[in-house]
C-alpha cells in the first residue's frame, strides 16, 4: 500500500527539496569555480548597462518561464532557476504552492522587459513555484523597456547577461 500525502505534508516536501536543489546548485558552481554566479540578475544593473530608461506597458500576455532571468530588488532571494535561495521565504512559498496544488487562479505576474528577456517586478514566489513545477509559461503583465546600447557596443557584460 502506497501512502499518501496529505496537501500540506506536499507542500512541505515540495519547498525541502527546492531548497535542497537550490543548495546543490550553488555548491556545483562553487566547486566548478563558474564565472556566472547562480543567483538572478539584477534588472537594475542590466538596465544601467544598457541604459534602458523608457518604460513602454504592453499589457497581459503570456510568458515562457525560462525567459525570466532576474528580478527588481529581490535577485537575492532566488538562484538562477528560480528556487529559493532562503529558507525565510517558506511560509509564503508554500501558500503560493498549496493554491497552485488546488488549481486555483494566480493573478499575473508583473515583468520588465528587455530584449527577449524578463524580470519579475512581483510574483517572485508565482514564477518560483512554476518554475519548479516546470510549468512551461506564466501569464504576465509586461512593460518593455529599449536599451539604447544594445544597437551599438554593448558592454560585454550586459551582452552576455541578457544571452545566458
Amino acid at each position: 500500500m502506497i501512502p499518501y500525502m496529505n496537501l500540506n505534508e506536499q507542500v512541505d516536501a515540495d519547498f525541502t527539496r527546492a531548497r535542497r536543489r537550490a543548495r546543490l546548485r550553488a555548491l556545483a558552481a562553487r566547486i566548478r569555480r563558474e564565472h556566472t554566479p547562480n543567483r538572478l540578475l539584477s534588472f537594475d544593473d542590466v538596465r544601467r548597462e544598457l541604459v534602458a530608461n523608457n518604460r513602454l506597458h504592453r499589457g497581459t500576455r503570456v510568458v515562457e518561464a525560462d525567459q525570466i532571468i532576474g528580478s527588481v530588488g529581490r535577485w537575492r532571494d532566488f538562484d538562477r532557476s528560480f528556487l529559493p535561495a532562503r529558507a525565510s521565504l517558506a511560509e509564503r512559498w508554500k501558500r503560493i504552492d498549496r493554491a497552485f496544488q488546488r488549481g486555483e487562479d494566480l493573478q499575473p505576474v508583473e515583468l520588465y522587459e528587455i530584449g527577449d528577456s524578463y524580470f519579475v517586478v512581483d510574483g517572485h514566489h508565482r514564477v518560483s513555484v512554476a518554475r519548479y513545477h516546470d510549468v512551461p509559461t506564466v501569464e504576465a503583465s509586461v512593460a518593455e523597456f529599449h536599451p539604447k546600447r544594445l544597437a551599438g557596443p554593448a558592454p560585454a557584460t550586459a551582452k552576455s547577461r541578457l544571452a545566458a
